[in-house]
């Protein structure tokens, strides 16, 4: 890969340029396969005056790891050009070094072949189709690109806003708020606890994210438990636990940025509706996945009442 530079740092603009994570292009910076106007660069805080000529080539995947996988999925649309499949918690979206089997990645590869694009494709991760990511215990709607230029359309509809993501959560801490709330905080790295995410933080990213309460509850403590909807515009790393647990209202059973719980063996976020331009024909492509049986059953367990409008699709 060849690209011409704007000014900054090396390894953030790369990044812009390749659509490679931040870690991603770190990681080929350290490995010695990137090089500014012939020449290896050895630092991500190398600072370009712009028009330099970076070349990239980054090593194979390590593909010969990861094996597939007969594991049974919830397919929820499927074509010659995508999978969209309703992720179970627990399920790691790709392997990453120490997580090899059980991830979606598996799974799928036990189904068909995926798309390599090895320039996406580093220590960090094999990511074969891979164009957005679930956390671990964050269930819900993920889609998997079955071509390369079916991967390259549906990543440009993520980068440039043209999907519409919804997740369901219920908030264990107190909701102050009676309808919509708009949060527009950055999002970057804990200065401390480097597995974290904080509103500010260390080289911090623009982050909104839209909040509507569809019921709420009291818990009999002095706080008011809700059930929301969570619209993120932009797509950080644990944005929208992040910004509820910067709301007071960190998801239940959250450990890291809330309290574990007896209700949930996961945090209480699902990926429930997504909508994006279909790859070949640009048509909107409305997906759903459900909410899940230990979600609701915990927010009934808190005495809470399941809303009608629960499983219809928002506004756009």
């Amino acid at each position: 890969m060849t690209f011409t530079a704007a000014p900054g740092r090396l390894d953030a603009v790369l990044s812009a340029l390749s659509g490679a994570s931040r870690s991603q292009v770190a990681g080929w910076i350290a490995g010695g396969h990137v090089q500014v106007d012939g020449v290896t660069g050895t630092k991500a805080s190398q600072k370009l005056r712009g028009g330099e000529v970076l070349s990239v080539r980054p090593p194979p995947p390590p593909d010969a790891a990861v094996q597939p996988e007969n594991v049974p999925l919830d397919v929820l649309f499927e074509d010659d050009w995508l999978i969209a499949v309703n992720k179970p918690p627990g399920m790691v979206t790709h392997p990453a070094p120490g997580v090899v089997t059980g991830t979606l990645v598996n799974a799928l590869l036990g189904r068909m072949p995926l798309p390599q694009q090895p320039e996406f494709d580093t220590d960090a991760g094999y990511r074969p189709g891979i164009v957005h990511r679930l956390d671990r215990d964050t269930s819900g709607v993920i889609v998997v690109a079955k071509t390369v230029e079916a991967h390259a359309r549906l990543a440009a509809a993520f980068k440039d806003r043209a999907t519409r993501k919804t997740y369901l959560a219920i908030c264990a801490g107190q909701w102050k708020a009676d309808g919509p709330v708009q949060l527009d905080a950055p999002v970057g790295r804990h200065p401390v606890q480097r597995q974290r995410m904080t509103v500010g933080g260390a080289h911090p990213r623009e982050a909104q994210t839209l909040f509507t309460p569809l019921a709420a509850h009291p818990d009999g403590h002095g706080r008011t438990l809700a059930l929301v909807r969570a619209q993120p515009r932009t797509g950080r790393t644990h944005q929208i636990r992040v910004h509820l647990a910067h709301l007071g209202s960190p998801i239940l059973g959250d450990p890291v940025y809330g309290r574990a719980s007896a209700l949930m063996l996961r945090h209480a976020l699902h990926a429930h509706f997504l909508t994006l331009p279909h790859p070949a024909t640009g048509e909107l492509l409305h997906l759903h996945a459900p909410a899940p049986d230990d979600l609701l059953s915990a927010w009934v367990a808190v005495g809470g009442v399941l809303p009608d409008e629960l499983e219809t699709p928002p506004e756009s």
